[in-house]
C-alpha cells in the first residue's frame, strides 16, 4: 500500500473530519455554557429526562466511573436542576428527576440546538445529506471494525 501524502485526498478528508469534529464539539460547549451547564451535565440531564436513568448503567454506557457520574449529579442537585428521592421498590436506590428549573434549562438547550440545526443543516439538499449520512455510517463502521480488530490482536499478544 502506498503511503498517504499531505496532498492526498485521504489526508485532506481526515483534516476536514478533524476540523468538523472540533467545530462540532466547540458548538456543543457553547450551547451548554449558554445554558449554564457543562456538556457532561447536559448528557445526564437528557438521560434523567427519559425517566429511565440509572447512574451505574449511565456510567458504564459512557465508559465513565460511578464517582464521576455521582459528582455530576451532586452538581445538578446543588444547582437545583434535578431532585432526588429514595426509590420505592428498593430504598438503596435514588430516583432522579428534573425540577422545573431543570426542565426549563433543558427546553432552552433543545430550542437553541434546534435553531442551530435549522440555520446550519437546512441549506443542504436531501441528496447531500443522504450522501453525507451514508459516508459517515460507512466511516464509523470501518473505524469500529478496525478498533475491534486491533484490540483483539493486542489482547491475543498479551496472553
Amino acid at each position: 500500500m502506498q503511503a498517504v501524502g499531505r496532498r492526498d485526498p485521504i489526508f485532506r478528508a481526515i483534516e476536514a473530519m478533524t476540523a468538523l469534529t472540533e467545530i462540532f464539539e466547540r458548538r456543543r460547549e457553547v450551547l451548554a455554557r449558554d445554558a449554564g451547564i457543562t456538556i457532561e451535565q447536559w448528557r445526564v440531564l437528557e438521560e434523567i429526562s427519559t425517566e429511565h436513568f440509572i447512574p451505574s448503567m449511565f456510567a458504564r454506557s459512557r465508559d465513565s466511573s460511578a464517582a464521576a457520574v455521582s459528582k455530576i449529579l451532586r452538581q445538578l442537585l446543588d444547582s437545583g436542576l434535578v431532585s432526588a428521592a429514595i426509590g420505592r421498590a428498593d430504598r438503596r436506590n435514588r430516583r432522579y428527576k428534573l425540577t422545573a428549573k431543570g426542565t426549563r434549562a433543558l427546553g432552552e438547550l433543545r430550542a437553541s440546538r434546534q435553531a442551530a440545526i435549522e440555520a446550519i443543516w437546512t441549506g443542504f439538499s436531501r441528496d447531500e445529506l443522504a450522501a453525507f449520512s451514508t459516508f459517515a455510517v460507512k466511516l464509523s463502521d470501518r473505524i469500529e471494525r478496525y478498533s475491534s480488530g486491533k484490540n483483539a490482536r493486542r489482547a491475543a499478544a498479551v496472553r
